[in-house]
């Protein structure tokens, strides 16, 4: 009796280069100390995200912040309720859609963002000087154009 000899799979990539993966241990990287910063904080690092969003971009839709602060928009209207209750941020309805509401940073938010602020520019600055300027200029222009892609099909 002859034995079939089977196809040979190819070796699977190694964890350490895979990129799902690396995305992950490299967002753990910068988010572990923003995490630590925001630990005696009002705010977790969504809530930080959309405070940020607002400051930088003015009042806003829901659908904007949600795309701007990278939060799925049901996490993002839950959050804003509990946001809102805390005195952080104001909904208000759009006058020119009745079905939108524009939010908008109050003075507790805006009081965290500057409480904060300087704590969170230190970090960022201490990432650029053990990274480097052009490292991370270039990693951010790679993940704009992997974002970009459409791996969807």
């Amino acid at each position: 009796m002859h034995s079939m000899k089977r196809p040979e799979t190819p070796p699977l990539r190694r964890t350490v280069r895979s990129l799902p993966i690396a995305l992950l241990r490299a967002r753990e990287t910068v988010m572990g100390p923003v995490r630590d910063m925001l630990a005696g904080s009002p705010v977790n690092e969504q809530k930080w995200r959309v405070l940020r969003v607002l400051d930088e971009g003015g009042p806003q839709d829901q659908n904007t912040i949600a795309r701007a602060a990278s939060l799925l928009l049901p996490s993002l209207t839950r959050i804003l309720r509990v946001m809102e209750d805390d005195g952080m941020i104001s909904r208000e309805e759009d006058p020119g859609d009745r079905r939108r509401s524009i939010v908008r940073i109050k003075g507790p938010g805006r009081a965290i963002l500057e409480n904060y602020g300087q704590q969170a520019a230190a970090l960022v600055d201490r990432l650029r000087a053990e990274f480097g300027e052009a490292k991370l200029e270039q990693l951010l222009d790679l993940l704009d154009e992997l974002q970009a892609l459409d791996l969807s099909r």
